[in-house]
């Protein structure tokens, strides 16, 4: 991997410097006006990873390394934290974090890696295994990063079998609520059984936010290329029956398979 030079990084910081103090629009941010920002950066990186774009991928990884120094710049600023600070916290956390390479632990496996982590974690002070994961996170990925949590101390099924009966429990559960009629039930089970779901795509190495992204990215496909269709026959889809639309559906599916 061809690292960055001092100079690269020393030139990015002075632009960042040089806005900061220069362009009205950069003069004016905060923490909290830049947190939407960084939100949606995120998601653009996200999607570039999800379309294996390599080349928005880099770019997309710029614009948050911008982010970080202006948080930076800004902690300067409020005589919170350095730019060098932060570079020196992440350093140490990773050398305490992986005795195994640092130190003289021995592990067998990735999972021992794991559970190390989450011991340290406690060790530094955290009140709970769960206590890292964001609560502002989605919630398909806060349920994978809540299994995953979960798994380091060994609570987890034994088997993908064992998970797939659970769906099935709760699917059961889920259609006795549906049959009662109580609302509040029907959402609790529901949610019950998306999460029994994600805790199967784990199991199958799936990244359930990501098989779900790809589901709606299909979906998006298929639908404007029926409205392309109908268009094509001078009708649209509201005045077309749902019957109708299943054909176009399907001929679609087999087109593109």
């Amino acid at each position: 991997m061809t690292t960055p030079t001092h100079n690269n990084f020393s030139r990015l910081v002075q632009i960042m410097d040089e806005l900061r103090e220069q362009c009205p629009w950069d003069k004016k941010q905060t923490i909290e006006s830049l947190r939407q920002l960084t939100i949606e950066e995120t998601f653009e990186l996200a999607d570039a990873i999800t379309e294996k774009d390599w080349k928005g991928i880099k770019e997309e990884l710029g614009d948050l390394l911008l982010h970080i120094i202006f948080y930076a710049r800004i902690g300067a600023e409020q005589n919170q934290f350095t730019l060098q600070e932060v570079i020196d916290g992440i350093c140490n956390k990773l050398v305490s974090r992986h005795p195994h390479i640092y130190s003289n632990i021995k592990v067998e496996n990735e999972e021992e890696v794991k559970r190390n982590w989450e011991h340290l974690k406690l060790q530094e002070g955290k009140t709970s295994v769960l206590s890292g994961v964001p609560r502002s996170l989605p919630a398909m990925v806060k349920a994978m990063r809540l299994q995953e949590k979960a798994r380091q101390v060994k609570f987890e099924w034994h088997t993908k079998e064992a998970v797939w009966e659970k769906i099935l429990e709760e699917e059961d559960e889920l259609l006795n609520a549906v049959t009662e009629g109580n609302q509040q039930n029907i959402e609790e089970e529901i949610g019950d059984l998306l999460f029994s779901i994600v805790n199967y795509a784990r199991f199958v190495n799936v990244d359930a936010e990501n098989a779900l992204e790809l589901t709606n990215k299909k979906f998006i496909q298929r639908f404007t290329k029926m409205e392309e269709m109908a268009l094509n026959n001078r009708k649209q889809l509201n005045e077309m029956t749902l019957e109708e639309m299943d054909d176009l559906w399907t001929t679609i599916k087999k087109q593109n398979k």
